[in-house]
């Protein structure tokens, strides 16, 4: 996807675009603290023993929770009581972090987290974004009287006084990145937002706005199944500008759960991912070599293939932070006690692994269309 790029073909409440993350093991702290370099301090919840990195100077669980799940797009949205629910669950399991944003719902998904997470805000670390015309186009829109307008639609629907991180959503071709950075830093300085980041952006970009305003965090997709922020700078970019990264569809859009198999079709009504070509059956089938070899590998380490996924992504660079959508249907907690506690797989082993299966199957990782459009 290039700077600026809309959600083509998508209306407004289609590009809230939510990854069922069947089986997606959040707590994934536990597993893999073996081998990292640079050991995090432990956020103790009910249930387990959560890590924390840093983004920046914001310090976050090294697995936060995506909360555009419980809105919509892939298959009927969570109610009230279920989104609400899932949301607590994954805080008394070690999550401190939670994504969301304004589109998506659009609303609906600020206003659960907002109420799920009111009793324990001082705990958490909330991230949501701006940058689209919500009631109009669904376009780009970031001018900085937009921005000054919807910051105070999203603080008061999560019940806050701050967001802790306020990314722009995608790049605005019509507006200087400088004006958007400039505008994010007087709500700052007004302390309305703690931390600035970008989503989607180039490497050009994330620079330009760093200049203006440090850059705390960038958030693109990025998986075993899409490597474009290894190729195009932004990784390289965040290292040397000392930024955060935060992977969005770390799991795939739930392939890399080993949910989905060749057979597996999804309802054009409910569901997105019946529009894009991942996902068509030919690419399924020829994909499915990734998911086998995760499978195996996965099983060797008495660990789901999400977590074994959520692992390699951990293993990359100790700035980056996962969020994997909250699961809706009680898989949370089944799949964070496993191997609670127990360090048991290496995180050099885990990356290394992996690369094996990568380099085994490169032909087919790129000869199709295996990103997200979004």
């Amino acid at each position: 996807m290039t700077e600026g790029t809309a959600f083509r073909g998508i209306g407004r409440r289609a590009f809230a675009t939510r990854t069922a993350l069947l089986g997606a093991a959040l707590v994934v702290g536990p597993m893999v603290t073996a081998a990292c370099a640079d050991q995090p301090k432990q956020h103790h919840g009910r249930g387990t023993d959560m890590q924390t990195r840093s983004l920046g100077d914001l310090t976050v669980s090294q697995v936060g929770a995506g909360a555009m799940s419980i809105s919509a797009n892939y298959g009927p949205p969570a109610d009230r009581n279920q989104g609400i629910a899932t949301l607590r669950a994954a805080h008394d399991r070690g999550v401190t972090f939670f994504d969301t944003a304004e589109v998506y719902g659009p609303y609906t998904s600020e206003e659960l987290v907002g109420e799920a997470l009111a009793p324990v805000r001082d705990q958490v670390r909330i991230a949501s974004k701006f940058g689209f015309d919500v009631e109009g186009t669904g376009a780009p829109l970031s001018r900085p009287e937009h921005i000054k307008t919807v910051v105070e639609g999203s603080l008061r629907r999560l019940r806050t006084d701050r967001i802790d991180l306020y990314y722009q959503h995608r790049v605005d071709p019509n507006v200087p990145i400088e004006d958007v950075a400039g505008t994010v830093k007087d709500l700052i300085s007004e302390g309305k937002v703690l931390h600035f980041g970008l989503s989607e952006a180039g490497a050009r970009t994330i620079r330009r706005a760093h200049a203006v305003q440090p850059v705390t965090a960038v958030q693109s997709e990025y998986s075993l199944w899409t490597r474009d922020p290894e190729r195009n700078g932004v990784l390289d970019t965040c290292e040397e500008l000392g930024i955060g990264f935060v992977p969005w569809g770390p799991l795939g859009e739930g392939f890399l759960t080993g949910t989905i198999g060749t057979g597996t079709r999804f309802d054009p009504d409910t569901d997105l991912r019946s529009r894009f070509p991942r996902f068509a059956p030919n690419a399924l089938a020829a994909n499915m070599p990734i998911l086998t070899t995760v499978k195996r590998l996965a099983e060797k380490k008495n660990v789901t293939p999400a977590q074994f996924a959520l692992a390699w992504l951990l293993a990359r660079k100790p700035w980056i932070v996962p969020i994997p959508h909250l699961p809706l249907g009680g898989r949370l907690e089944n799949e964070t006690q496993c191997g609670s506690g127990h360090p048991i797989m290496p995180m050099s082993g885990c990356a290394a692994a992996v690369e094996v299966i990568v380099r085994q199957v490169t032909g087919l990782l790129h000869h199709l269309d295996v990103r997200v459009l979004m």
